[in-house]
């Protein structure tokens, strides 16, 4: 079943989405466009985060993922955590993350992270974690733990990105009952690059996870995000935001998809910035409640500013 029939009502598909071609080469790795060149920031909050995350041996998706927002981050004294190791049992094809057997999870990881997240002032606290499905609850009960001794150490607001755990929703009902204030779980592309793109992964199984989500804590903010440039046409991607709609997700992030290296899934388009403007404009109108578009959107980028703009929206001036 998918969720696309139940799109917002009044909702119509732009005419020019239909023109758009559905196969193009792939662009050359050898130059990337102006917009996609970032400065570096200046200062030392780069080396004091990233001296805090080695000394408490913490991972981060930031630099396992080589987010190109890294270093703007880590100025900013801010990061992502990853928990449960840095080795995924997921052999995903846009994903830089090592791939293999990772190693039992660390009893005192949860310490660890809440230790940083309080030295480095984080009054919004983004954690998510590698895919573990070695392990029965897919590390849903390590996830709670984190939860919980980073929110009675901060008292942050706690964002947590999760895999699927392949369909056991008993496992999301595990860090449910540790109540984040935000659940994120990406779609990261289209249906027809599911195989392509996300390996084991399946797109209805993603959806039914946010509806559980959503089902199971009406008030909890729900999130996704979407990678751009593989080549998805605009009725592709549409059809996909109305799903992610049905199942009533609030806030939603897309960004340019960047190839780690040749060896991954290559970029079939760079999409300008006044591009991701014009989608975020008709996203809009399906009903998210906050909608982050940009070539650098990654769906923890200033993830705090998004908490906010859902508490200006419910409580206007």
């Amino acid at each position: 079943m998918r969720y696309s029939d139940d799109a917002p009502r009044g909702w119509k598909r732009p005419a020019f989405m239909l023109s758009l071609p559905t196969v193009e080469s792939p662009v050359s790795h050898r130059r990337l466009p102006s917009w996609l060149k970032k400065p570096l920031p200046r200062g030392n909050g780069n080396n004091f985060t990233d001296h805090l995350l080695r000394e408490l041996r913490l991972e981060t998706v930031c630099e396992n993922a080589r987010c190109p927002n890294r270093p703007e981050c880590y100025a900013r004294r801010t990061a992502t955590f990853m928990i449960l190791g840095n080795i995924c049992t997921r052999p995903c094809g846009f994903c830089s993350v090592t791939k293999g057997m990772p190693e039992p999870p660390e009893d005192d990881e949860p310490e660890r992270v809440a230790e940083a997240a309080a030295r480095l002032g984080l009054k919004h606290v983004v954690i998510t974690s590698v895919t573990r499905d070695d392990l029965p609850d897919g590390g849903a009960d390590h996830f709670a733990r984190c939860i919980d001794v980073v929110r009675r150490r901060t008292r942050a607001v706690v964002e947590v990105l999760t895999p699927d755990f392949q369909g056991n929703l008993a496992a999301a009902d595990r860090i449910l009952a540790a109540r984040p204030d935000v659940y994120n779980h990406n779609m990261e592309t289209v249906p027809r690059f599911y195989n392509k793109v996300r390996g084991r992964a399946d797109y209805q199984r993603s959806l039914d996870l946010l509806a559980h989500v959503k089902n199971r804590s009406p008030d909890m903010v729900t999130k996704s995000g979407l990678m751009l440039g593989l080549g998805e046409t605009y009725e592709e991607l549409f059809e996909a935001l109305a799903d992610l709609r049905a199942v009533h997700c609030d806030t939603l992030t897309l960004g340019q998809y960047l190839a780690p290296t040749l060896q991954h899934v290559r970029v079939v388009r760079y999409l300008p910035p006044n591009e991701f403007d014009n989608i975020s404009e008709l996203a809009r109108t399906l009903g998210f409640r906050k909608v982050v578009a940009g070539p650098f959107v990654r769906s923890s980028y200033h993830a705090d500013e998004m908490v906010s703009a859902h508490a200006s929206a419910d409580h206007p001036a």
